[in-house]
Formats: C-alpha cells, sequence, structure tokens
C-alpha cells in the first residue's frame, strides 16, 4: 500500500507541479505588467507585446535579441564588410526542455524527502545551476525565471512529498 501511495505522491509533485509553476510565472508577468505600466504613465503600453501572452511557454526569449530579429535586416544598418548577426531564430530561445527538466526535478526532490535524504535536493540545485550557468550569466531574463520556476518546483515537490510522509507514510 506505501508504494501505492509513494507512486501517486510522485506523480502529484512532478506532472501536477506544471500548472502550478505557470501559475507563478503568469502571477509574476502580471506584477512584471503592473509595475511597467505604473512606468508607462498615460500610454499604457507594455514591453514584451505578443511575447507576454503566455507566460508558461517553455522557453524564455531574450528581449534585447528578439527585438533586433522583429526589426528585421531591413532596419540593421549596414556597415562596410559587416558580417550579418549571428543570432538566428534558434539562439534568441533560452532555457529549452524546462518542462522536462523541471519534471524530472520535482520526482528527483519528492524522491529525496520520501527516502529521508533531503541532502539529495543540493545535488539537484547543483547539477540544474552547473547545466544552466552560462545561460543565466549571459541573460538576466532567463536568470529570474530560472529562480523563479526552480523555487516554485521544489516547494510544490517538497510540500507534496512532506504532505504524503505525514498523513499517509507516518
Amino acid at each position: 500500500m506505501n508504494a501505492l501511495w509513494i507512486t501517486l505522491a510522485l506523480l502529484t509533485a512532478g506532472f501536477v507541479g506544471w500548472p502550478v509553476t505557470a501559475w507563478v510565472f503568469r502571477l509574476a508577468r502580471t506584477i512584471d505588467d503592473r509595475t511597467l505600466d505604473g512606468r508607462a504613465g498615460e500610454s499604457g503600453s507594455t514591453a514584451g507585446g505578443d511575447a507576454a501572452e503566455d507566460p508558461s511557454a517553455d522557453s524564455t526569449t531574450d528581449p534585447e535579441i528578439q527585438a533586433s530579429l522583429d526589426a528585421g535586416p531591413d532596419t540593421a544598418p549596414a556597415a562596410a564588410g559587416a558580417a550579418p548577426p549571428a543570432d538566428t531564430v534558434s539562439s534568441v530561445r533560452i532555457l529549452r526542455g524546462g518542462a522536462i527538466i523541471g519534471i524530472l526535478e520535482r520526482f528527483a526532490v519528492c524522491l529525496a524527502i520520501l527516502a529521508g535524504q533531503p541532502v539529495a535536493i543540493a545535488y539537484v540545485v547543483a547539477i540544474k545551476g552547473l547545466g544552466r550557468f552560462a545561460e543565466l550569466k549571459a541573460t538576466p531574463v532567463a536568470a529570474e525565471r530560472f529562480i523563479i520556476g526552480t523555487l516554485t518546483s521544489m516547494l510544490w515537490a517538497a510540500g507534496v512529498a512532506a504532505l504524503a510522509k505525514v498523513l499517509v507514510l507516518g
């Protein structure tokens, strides 16, 4: 019977955690948009446009690179001998694979707590941070999304595991 509850806790932590994390991203976006609206004054325009429509998307875009791509090649000044920009659409997307990594992260955190090895959570954080270091260092937008997503994800998984451990596994 314990195996059933452990499996249920792992599935809840892993798969139900995604909508919870998406909701927190949406909440953070709403707070950011309100802040930007306050700074924009009467115009009511916000930075981000259509990119702000899906805060739960599996990737984040760097606004500076995205803006230069949206402007198109015709608006870029043509310098003699200048190479075309190396940034392509694929290089604009950052933090790819976040949904899958998040599910695995929540499984690992939940399993670590249920197994009585909470120190293993430090390994999960270290591996995830080292794997994303280059993206996080280069893009503040990615770093912010990484921190929000990681904390939300881990808190959800730890909460589910603690609840299962206290209520069911004794």
